[in-house]
């Protein structure tokens, strides 16, 4: 085993606040560097921001701030949710830190110095929100990762010969262990075969980035700039001593887990990256799947992200660890849900692990006096007892191998057939009805059982502990062991659990969660999206014309009091009404008025209900160019959620008609 371990989790983009999307990668990747400690490894857990680019230039112009006070907010609640999780990071690095800038520019300058970077223009489609140069694409054409429309980009740039590197990439995608799994691995093997065009790494229309050395009106491409973190946090670039110390200890990192929708920038780029600066590559890129939350992706623009708090304030993150890594298998997309999570809660942890600590201590104290009793002789034991000691062997060996190989859910199962066994085990050997008898031969077949318990016990807290720290702590400190963090994991075996050791004060870990936690976390996640408007206020703008009203009229007076009701120009000024394309359109089920529209503004894809179904067939819309008020709160109506409000005119009790436009006007400009 290697006596250094380096974990990162990829960067977290500041164009959204955490969701439980985030929470998996962060969980995941916190229980692997917990393991490791605990296997005797000096190990760096690596997490952090992600806060240049184009995107977040224009999203703090859309909320009214400087990109540094935005990008200084969304990375302060993930560095307060992380902590509130008890995340066990040792660093967070933030693109927009000095200390990263510096060490950036110096690993550009090393690529240039080396021969891999050059002067050109560049002429093509350009993705805002992912980021992405996409060859090959026309003008209006899709993003082929996220679907938004493309820009047609034309400036000077600097370029990456990253058509230099198609072949040693090949080789190095021949270590199957590089990129995991393998239908990743297959994926970018099928790109790169492909073949690779350099790639523009600079950017000049926008200055929200890290500056060329020696051309500060160019800034350095995010992707560069973002990549670079998983070095530049351990001491890359410095000139201090301890930092070069630190990067020659821990890099290259042993794992580098990632969300697979960014494989390429990771397995691409970024191996590409060092290459030309002679760096040496990870040993692991491993990507896992998606979090679905009613069969979609977790997203702003979809308006169904889940916020982590909602868990933690109902049942705690050691049960949102532990879903997250049983229910969903890693690599692969999984289903996220309040019903399977308290489903899970319930089965696997209250009624598993926290009823067999419970049960096991709790007689332990009553016929034992709060001691863990010595087993009895040879003669009164049974082929029941070595059963579960072998079959807690074979589990410290399987949890391991399938905890190695990021098969969670497995060895994650495997304990849990543990714990199963050794509830059949009492339940059998049914050591109430022994702890009645007063004889020699039931005390001392008493005392076997309950010590086989606890020590099966201890084992399957001690494994579980990297997932379900919090409640593992107290599982071990109400055995009598202590502080959990100081058992060497490496070292379990079946036997250890001392004789006699007195026991701590015994309480329920896991209390069963009855049908109201998941509406409590469905209403807090309710009270998030809604705030209280008119219904009609998130389908469309309809101003009628307005009637005229004789004077004298007994409607005038009324009359007279709207004309007074003016707004000054300040007050419209706080409307945010920007052009957007309709991506999608269709009709919502069981209502003749709504549609659901998914609609690019350029910073992001929302999601608007309009009230526009009698008068547009939903085909009829996808490419459309239409106004949406942006800055609307949201609203949800039949299960949606609507972040908008399509501005139409009509006259009175007839249909609606769309605003548009003439000219061609770009998506995301702002009308004034």
């Amino acid at each position: 085993m290697s006596k250094k371990f380096y974990i990162t989790t990829p960067i977290y983009y500041v164009n959204a606040r955490p969701h439980i999307g985030h929470a998996y990668t962060t969980i995941a990747c916190d229980t692997i560097a917990r393991r490791q400690r605990q296997l005797g490894a000096e190990t760096f857990f690596l997490t952090g921001t992600d806060e240049h680019g184009q995107k977040i230039e224009r999203a703090a112009q859309a909320a009214g701030k400087t990109p540094q006070q935005y990008a200084d907010e969304i990375s302060a609640e993930f560095r307060q949710l992380w902590k509130r999780m008890g995340i066990s990071n040792d660093d967070f690095i933030r693109t927009t830190e000095d200390r990263h800038k510096k060490r950036v520019q110096e690993l550009y300058r090393r690529i240039r110095d080396n021969g891999y970077i050059y002067k050109g223009v560049f002429t093509g489609q350009y993705c805002v929100s992912d980021e992405l140069y996409v060859d090959g694409a026309q003008p209006g054409d899709p993003c082929p990762t996220c679907g938004r429309i493309t820009e047609t980009v034309s400036e000077e740039n600097y370029f990456f010969k990253l058509s230099a590197f198609q072949d040693k990439l090949l080789e190095l995608y021949k270590n199957p262990e590089f990129i995991r799994p393998e239908t990743r691995r297959n994926e970018v093997i099928s790109f790169v075969r492909s073949g690779l065009r350099d790639l523009s790494i600079s950017r000049s229309t926008f200055t929200w980035g890290i500056p060329v050395p020696d051309d500060p009106k160019h800034v350095i491409y995010v992707w560069l700039d973002a990549l670079a973190n998983y070095i530049t946090a351990i001491g890359y670039g410095s000139a201090h001593q301890g930092a070069q110390e630190a990067f020659k200890k821990f890099w290259p990192a042993d794992v580098q887990m990632i969300g697979k929708e960014i494989v390429r920038f990771h397995c691409v780029y970024w191996p590409a990256f060092l290459m030309a600066a002679g760096l040496e590559m990870p040993k692991a890129i491993v990507a896992h799947g998606w979090l679905l939350f009613e069969e979609n992706k977790m997203s702003k623009s979809r308006g169904n992200i889940v916020r982590t708090e909602t868990i933690l304030d109902v049942l705690g993150a050691d049960a949102l660890r532990y879903f997250l890594l049983r229910e969903v298998v890693f690599g692969q997309d999984g289903s996220f849900s309040f019903d399977a999570l308290v489903q899970r809660y319930n089965s696997d942890l209250a009624n598993g692990l926290g009823n067999l600590a419970s049960r096991t201590l709790s007689m332990i104290n009553r016929y034992f006096k709060g001691e863990v009793p010595y087993p009895s002789h040879a003669a009164s034991r049974t082929s029941a007892d070595d059963a579960i000691a072998e079959t807690a062997r074979k589990t410290i060996r399987e949890f391991g191998n399938l905890f190695d190989q990021f098969q969670f859910s497995r060895a994650l199962e495997c304990d849990w057939a543990l714990i199963a066994a050794v509830d059949k085990y009492i339940v059998e050997n049914e050591p109430w009805a022994l702890g009645e008898k007063q004889d020699e031969d039931s005390r001392s077949r008493l005392a076997t059982v309950l010590y086989t318990a606890a020590e099966a016990l201890r084992i399957a807290t001690a494994l579980a502990h990297p997932v379900i720290p919090d409640a593992t702590a107290k599982i071990w400190t109400q055995l009598g062991l202590g502080d959990i963090k100081q058992l060497a994991l490496g070292e379990l075996t079946w036997g250890q659990l001392p004789l006699g050791t007195k026991l701590g004060e015994v309480h329920p870990v896991f209390p069963r969660a009855d049908k109201s936690a998941i509406e409590r976390m469905q209403k807090m996640e309710d009270e998030q999206r809604v705030t209280p408007a008119a219904e009609a206020s998130n389908l469309a703008v309809q101003p009628e014309v307005s009637k005229v009203v004789p004077a004298g009229d007994p409607g005038s007076a009324g009359a007279s009091k709207k004309n007074s009701d003016k707004i000054s120009i300040d007050d419209f000024a706080k409307v945010e009404l920007r052009v957007g394309l309709v991506k999608v359109a269709e009709r919502v089920p069981k209502s003749d008025k709504l549609l659901r529209l998914e609609i690019d503004i350029g910073t992001e894809v929302r999601q608007v209900l309009a009230g526009i179904a009698e008068a547009y067939a939903p085909e009829t819309l996808v490419g459309r160019k239409v106004v949406i008020v942006a800055n609307l709160a949201p609203r949800k109506m039949r299960g949606l959620e609507s972040n908008g409000m399509i501005v139409a005119a009509s006259l009175e009790g007839e249909k609606p008609v769309l605003a548009g436009f003439l000219e061609d006007v770009p998506i995301g400009a702002r009308l004034k």
